[in-house]
């Protein structure tokens, strides 16, 4: 299992591959569209993400000592930046979670490149997954 560094790390390469922000917004949309089925009885409010302008869920359940992640969203960008979320955090251990900066965002250029609403979007979904973990702990 990599771990959230180096995750990170490569998700940073990913990007940094594409020349502009045209074909980053693309790649995002693709990743969405790779997500895994998640089934309509997890879309609840309990797994209902709070701050974001579209539907964001996130179900998470500890397993094996690892918190496992889905997710799924009713917007493309947005179903993109829950896959990415996922492939950073999910089964990872809740101190790593923890331990762990969300440095990829800026350094992505998600910081700079987001639109105010996806960005509290994805914020919304780090706290929650932080809050998790931490509650996991």
């Amino acid at each position: 299992m990599s771990t959230i560094a180096n995750i990170q790390a490569d998700l940073v390469e990913e990007f940094a591959m594409f020349d502009d922000w045209m074909s980053r917004y693309e790649y995002v949309i693709d990743l969405g569209r790779q997500l895994a089925e998640f089934p309509e009885e997890w879309k609840t409010e309990a797994n209902k993400i709070q701050g974001c302008q579209s539907q964001v869920w996130l179900n998470m359940q500890l397993q094996d000592g690892k918190l496992h992640i889905d997710g799924s969203s009713d917007a493309a960008i947005v179903s993109g930046l829950v896959a990415i979320v996922l492939r950073v955090y999910s089964d990872q251990t809740p101190a790593d979670i923890l331990a762990a900066k969300p440095d990829f965002i800026k350094d992505i250029g998600f910081t700079d490149h987001l639109s105010p609403t996806r960005s509290n979007g994805l914020h919304s979904m780090l706290r929650a997954i932080y809050q998790r973990a931490g509650a996991y702990l």
